[in-house]
């Protein structure tokens, strides 16, 4: 079906037709339309746009007021204030506008005029090492943004850069050489854990026994050493145990990934590896082409704009001075990959903000050598996951929090709350419910902050059935699907156009008309934030239209049929919206 483009911008285009015909000169002036609280939007535009022509605002105001045709969409305008417009739109045209929306599985959302392909860096985990707190964001950010832009058409194809190369596989290879049955796996207190805390548990293993060695045996750390050239030029024996390495990891990152809900696929996963065949074209093409110098033997690109406290140049180091790569380096190669292969047009990052010089660097050195288009590459910098004290999140000790126990915690508070509600669930539903409301809620309070900025990290709060949780838009879905199964499931129920809708009901419509240009918005920006906000406030605008417009003890058949039709739309709107974020909606709490 086609798109269904929102009242608002039916009455933003009629409002530019009007002000077009009113004056010619102005044919490109933006109304600047607005939702309003003394009317359904305001025109601000002409405003700006008298004082630009030395006019009366009031006066041109009047004047595209008098173009404006007569339609069906609205039904009251009138001059305001300075030269304001307060449009008032029908409960006709809302209804039928609804409709529409209703009749097509997408709810009218139209695709992205362009499409094109997008590479989008995100989750970052390190083989051999725990995911922690800190790997949160950057998993569920990236998540939510990969679904709203395939939900808008692009082709987005998913990298998980993960680290897994590098001078430290040297000494956990070198252990396994000597110790070759460090990685079997047992059937040790571990296995209760699952396999991904059992691999977790052997690689922990490792590591701990591998770096204790390390650093009391000199002849093994050399050892050690000697076996990470081995690694680089493809040892046979080298490269299996570390594919052994990885692959444990693996099976711990996707237990990660299955509980927070997250789908992350091997084909996704290309870490640092995948490029070290390039590396050493990428150095010589940079330092043929002059955009990288050789700076006391290590090669530097250099900023005008990048300089440390003592105002010394602070250089993007690709190659150290004793041959050895750096994450530039790997960067670089990745951004070649991206562009050259996969034929991207844009590039994501999504990256913690403490990386932001650089990656501004990696950019700009890319850009020089004419592998990235100027303005194709972002980092969508995210903020830090702060305690209640209002500092990093870490555990009492003072470590780093374990993602799989944040998880954990929160899966155990939601069955709290699940169960304290729970009417006709069994107690394998409260489970199930329990680990949605609980991953949905972590989720939630990440999504539902601007990505720039730090947010507390509160599961109390985050759990709660009131203010701004995932649990108070879920509790909103599964009460609106009660009322279906109270009064019938049944065929999808009719609009009724001709009916005249009550203040809660015609706030709750126009606001379920904004879904589409709510979804756009989020997916140009790259800001999911600004979709959590629009289900918050649909949420909130229903719960008025519940307590004062009865459904199924309406007045009159059609008005029964009119408010089912509306809380259907808004259970799908809900439903649609919160599965793009990546949350689960369930049908019943």
């Amino acid at each position: 079906m086609a798109s269904v483009p929102s009242l608002a911008a039916s009455v933003h285009q009629r409002v530019s037709d009007a002000l077009s015909a009113a004056l010619p000169e102005a044919a490109s002036a933006d109304p600047l339309l607005r939702r309003s609280d003394r009317a359904d939007f305001q025109a601000n535009g002409m405003l700006a746009l008298a004082k630009r022509l030395g006019g009366n605002p009031r006066e041109l105001a009047a004047q595209v007021v008098a173009a404006l045709p007569a339609s069906g969409e609205i039904a009251r305008i009138e001059v305001s204030g300075p030269g304001f417009l307060n449009i008032t739109v029908s409960d006709d045209a809302l209804v039928r506008t609804l409709a529409a929306r209703a009749a097509d599985d997408r709810l009218g959302v139209p695709y992205a005029d362009a499409p094109g392909t997008t590479v989008i860096d995100y989750s970052q985990p390190n083989v051999a090492k725990e995911m922690h707190v800190g790997h949160l964001r950057s998993t569920v950010i990236g998540d939510a943004i990969v679904h709203i832009l395939e939900h808008r058409g692009e082709r987005v194809v998913r990298r998980h850069h993960i680290g897994d190369w590098g001078t430290q596989f040297g000494m956990l290879i070198q252990y396994l050489v000597e110790h070759p049955h460090e990685l079997d796996h047992e059937s040790d207190a571990a296995q209760a854990g699952g396999q991904g805390e059992a691999a977790m548990a052997r690689l922990n293993r490792l590591y701990k026994s591998s770096r204790a060695l390390f650093d009391s045996d000199e002849a093994f750390k050399a050892r050690a050493r000697d076996r990470v050239p081995a690694l680089q030029s493809g040892d046979p024996e080298t490269l299996a145990l570390w594919h052994k390495i990885v692959d444990e990891s693996k099976t711990y990152f996707h237990s990660v990934y299955d509980e927070l809900d997250v789908e992350i696929r091997d084909a996704d996963i290309v870490g640092e590896s995948a490029y070290n065949d390039d590396l050493h074209q990428v150095v010589k093409d940079l330092e043929e082409s002059g955009v990288a110098v050789r700076s006391e033997g290590a090669l530097c690109v250099f900023f005008e704009d990048a300089k440390g406290p003592d105002g010394t140049p602070t250089p993007l180091i690709v190659q150290k001075s004793n041959g050895g790569f750096g994450y530039a380096a790997t960067d670089l190669a990745a951004i070649r990959n991206r562009v050259g292969e996969l034929k991207a047009d844009t590039l994501l990052y999504v990256v913690d903000a403490r990386q932001a010089l650089h990656f501004r660097m990696v950019f700009e050195t890319a850009r020089r050598a004419g592998w990235l288009p100027e303005g194709a590459a972002r980092q969508l910098a995210f903020g830090t996951v702060l305690g209640k004290d209002g500092k990093p999140f870490k555990t009492r000790e003072g470590e780093t929090v374990r993602l799989v126990d944040l998880l954990d915690e929160a899966v155990e508070r939601a069955a709290v709350v699940v169960r304290e509600k729970a009417q006709d669930l069994s107690e394998e539903e409260i489970r199930d419910r329990a680990a949605q409301v609980g991953i949905g809620a972590v989720k939630y309070a990440d999504l539902s902050n601007s990505m720039t900025r730090d947010y507390v990290f509160d599961l109390d709060r985050m759990v709660s059935l009131q203010g701004d949780t995932s649990v108070y838009l879920q509790y909103a879905y599964a009460r609106i699907r009660s009322i279906f199964r109270r009064g019938g499931e049944g065929a999808r129920p009719a609009a009724h156009p001709e009916l005249e809708l009550a203040p809660q009901e015609r706030a709750l419509a126009l606001h379920l008309d904004e879904f589409g240009d709510t979804l756009a918005t989020a997916a140009q920006e790259y800001e999911p934030h600004k979709l959590a906000a629009y289900l918050y406030e649909l949420a909130s605008l229903y719960s008025p239209f519940y307590e004062n417009c009865p459904v199924l003890s309406a007045a009159t058949e059609a008005e029964r049929e009119n408010r089912l039709f509306l809380c259907d739309l808004t259970a799908r709107t809900l439903h649609q919206g919160m599965a793009l974020l990546g949350i689960r909606t369930p049908e019943k709490l």
